[in-house]
Parts: structure tokens; C-alpha cells; sequence
């Protein structure tokens, strides 16, 4: 795409006409000019022209001068109007983000779940509330989802962000994350790649990201929902650290013992189990 028309379509963003748009930045290339020279370089209509200056001026974005009863017109200095621009917009999501704030906090908070679907919105939806996080992330997250939030949250890290969890992958990513050591025994038994992410004790999203569009996950804010993801993932901590400090003989042991706890839970056949057993 052009590159004029990329920054007409972020100025009309900012609430400018197509006309303010071209006229501003034509008078950015050459000033001054006069209302009918203006016109004619712009493509702008003789018969809108002087209406679009007069709006420009309303917006402090051209002045006019008269000179030998010649009316001329002058752009804005492109760098004092990105500051007002700032400053604006920083007042405005201020007052809104104050005003909002607190009818949200006196509102009482409900115990709603809701749904996102799709992998990409869920994706999506997570570095927005990753980028916010300010104290700590708790996750459970597998390689195919963790390679694109790393961004994001190595940006949070850089903040001071703690970052904690389980992962399901290979080359293990951040040196806070304990490595899952059944991986393919938890496909046997799930056959999906689960998510849990927890995010200042404030946010929580679980669920299945292993299908494509038609994936879910519940986004909670409720104290309990949150607490309840928080101990699967401290429970997972747990057991892989646990295993992991073990010598052989009593990793083998451990192992036998949670083969056996998940024989009698999930209700196997002895035949299933022994092709489970098979499974590191």
C-alpha cells in the first residue's frame, strides 16, 4: 500500500476528514499556497476547499496570513502536532481509564466465565493482558502456543515481571519453567494441548488450543475459579520437582505408584495399561 495513503488512514483515525488528510499534507509538501493552488495540487474540489482550510484552522492544524490581499495558508509543524496528539489522546484515555475505573470497582464483581474462541483470538487476547502484568504470570503452556507469546513475555520478564510454570516442550524456553516429564503419556490420556495462564492473580485462561478455530478457552476473574488454576498448576510444580529430586530407585518407585493411580482413575484395561506403561 502507498505509503500516503497509510498515513491518511491513521490521521482519519485521529478524526480527520480524507480532505483534511490531503490538504495537510500537500501544504506539508509546499507552503504556502493559496486556496485555489491548494485545490488544484490536492485533487481537493474547488467547491470543498475553503470549507476544508476552515476545519483545519478550527484544529489549529494550518493558519492563514494575508498577504497583498492574498489569503495563504501554512501547515502545523508535523512535530508540535504529534505532541498535541498526545497529549490529547493521554487526557482523554486518562479520563476514561479514571471514570470507567471506578464504575467498574463499585460495581460488584460477578462470578461470569466467558468464552473466547479460536486459537488466534485466543492468542491475541493473552499478550494484551500479558503486556499489562505487573508482578507475576503462573502458566502451564505447551511449545506451539509458548513461541508466540515469548514477546511479550520477555518484555514482562525485562519489567520484573516472576514468571513460574510447567512446559510441555522441548527445548525448555525460560530457566523458571519446569519441564512436564510424561509428555506423551498426558497426549495418551488428554489427546489435546490444554493452556492455563494465570496473570497477577487477577486473570485466568484454560482451556483447549489444540484446535485451530475451534478453540476454547475461559477467561475468569472470579477469586475462586482462579485459585482452582492456580493449585493445578502449583499441584503439576509439585510432582514434577518432586520426581525430579528423586534417585533412580525411588523415581522408579514414584513412577509405579502414579502408573497405578492413574490405572484405577482413568479405569484401564489391563491391555490399555501396558500400552500406556509403554509411553515415557
Amino acid at each position: 500500500m502507498d505509503k500516503e495513503i497509510l498515513i491518511i488512514n491513521d490521521m482519519k483515525k485521529l478524526g480527520f476528514s480524507e480532505y483534511e488528510c490531503k490538504a495537510y499534507l500537500k501544504l506539508l509538501e509546499d507552503f504556502p499556497l493559496n486556496g485555489y493552488t491548494l485545490s488544484q495540487k490536492s485533487g481537493i474540489p474547488r467547491s470543498r476547499i475553503y470549507e476544508v482550510l476552515k476545519n483545519l484552522m478550527e484544529k489549529q492544524m494550518v493558519f492563514e496570513q494575508i498577504r497583498e490581499k492574498n489569503k495563504l495558508y501554512y501547515p502545523l509543524d508535523p512535530d508540535i502536532f504529534i505532541n498535541k496528539a498526545k497529549a490529547h489522546y493521554g487526557d482523554v484515555f486518562l479520563n476514561i481509564s479514571q471514570f470507567a475505573g471506578k464504575l467498574y470497582k463499585e460495581k460488584k464483581k460477578d462470578d461470569k466465565l466467558v468464552v473466547i474462541q479460536g486459537r488466534k483470538n485466543i492468542i491475541r487476547f493473552l499478550n494484551h493482558l500479558i503486556r499489562g502484568a505487573k508482578k507475576r504470570i503462573a502458566l502451564s503452556v505447551w511449545e506451539e502456543e509458548i513461541k508466540e507469546l515469548t514477546q511479550e513475555l520477555d518484555e514482562a520478564i525485562t519489567r520484573g515481571v516472576v514468571l513460574r510454570g510447567i512446559y510441555f516442550g522441548g527445548n525448555i524456553p525460560y530457566g523458571t519453567l519446569v519441564p512436564h516429564r510424561r509428555m506423551k503419556r498426558y497426549m495418551a490420556e488428554k489427546n489435546e494441548r490444554y493452556m492455563s495462564i494465570i496473570i497477577d492473580g487477577a486473570h485466568s485462561i484454560s482451556g483447549i488450543v489444540s484446535r485451530g478455530e475451534d478453540s476454547k478457552v475461559t477467561w475468569a476473574q472470579d477469586e475462586a475459579f482462579i485459585e482452582i488454576s492456580e493449585d493445578y498448576i502449583a499441584h503439576d510444580l509439585v510432582v514434577n520437582l518432586y520426581s525430579g529430586s528423586l534417585d533412580k530407585k525411588s523415581y522408579k518407585e514414584f513412577e509405579e505408584f502414579a502408573d497405578k493411580v492413574h490405572k484405577d482413575y482413568f479405569h484401564y484395561s489391563d491391555e490399555e495399561f501396558e500400552i500406556y506403561k509403554k509411553l515415557k
